[in-house]
């Protein structure tokens, strides 16, 4: 599996965000998208994710532009906002329960899901309840309900605790181990273990 980004352009407003822009990631490589605030990183993700076009240029998903398989690719890919994308009025187990429907998820465990999340003997708890750290950790629990080979994640390490950082890198460690591959920004110090992490400045 391969995602290729080529000569995209983007602007917002009238300020220029990047210029043909150029990258290539395979199976079991990891990405980070660096740059200071406001210099388009989020929006490079949801380009990638397929939730914007860009100006010019094309995203390539195994030789073929992710426009003209949107469907496909969305099966084949995770995307998780540096927000939660959570409903504070359900509880943690019903939150899990609407990503699966929608991903068409089977055979998942949603106790095995909480406690892996560090969120056992909440899941009737509602979401309302939550700190922020509890909120993200059930937002990293979509990385476990949906089989996906692509995970495109923004600024996934906010609000967690050590533990939760901790947790976040086992589950990204693990799924580059099986072949996946990762795009995600941070304003963290980013350390994964037996994997070669790249960067791109923007």
């Amino acid at each position: 599996m391969i995602l290729e980004v080529k000569n995209i352009n983007c602007s917002r407003g009238h300020r220029q965000l990047f210029t043909e822009l150029n990258f290539s990631l395979s199976s079991k490589e990891v990405l980070v998208v660096e740059g200071k605030n406001g210099c388009g990183k989020s929006t490079l993700l949801k380009i990638l994710s397929g939730l914007r076009r860009p100006d010019s240029g094309e995203v390539v998903w195994n030789n073929e532009t992710i426009t003209s398989i949107s469907t496909e690719y969305s099966q084949q890919m995770v995307w998780l906002s540096h927000r939660n994308g959570i409903n504070d009025s359900l509880t943690a187990k019903e939150n899990i329960q609407v990503t699966t429907s929608l991903s068409k998820s089977t055979d998942i465990n949603i106790d095995s899901v909480l406690e892996r999340v560090g969120l056992k003997g909440y899941a009737n708890t509602p979401v309302r309840q939550f700190s922020a750290g509890m909120k993200r950790r059930l937002a990293l629990s979509r990385l476990l309900t949906q089989q996906a080979a692509l995970w495109i994640l923004d600024e996934p390490q906010g609000a967690l605790d050590k533990a939760g950082i901790k947790l976040f890198e086992s589950l990204v460690e693990e799924h580059v181990s099986n072949d996946g591959m990762v795009i995600m920004s941070s304003h963290h110090d980013v350390q994964f273990e037996n994997i070669t992490i790249n960067t791109l400045q923007l």
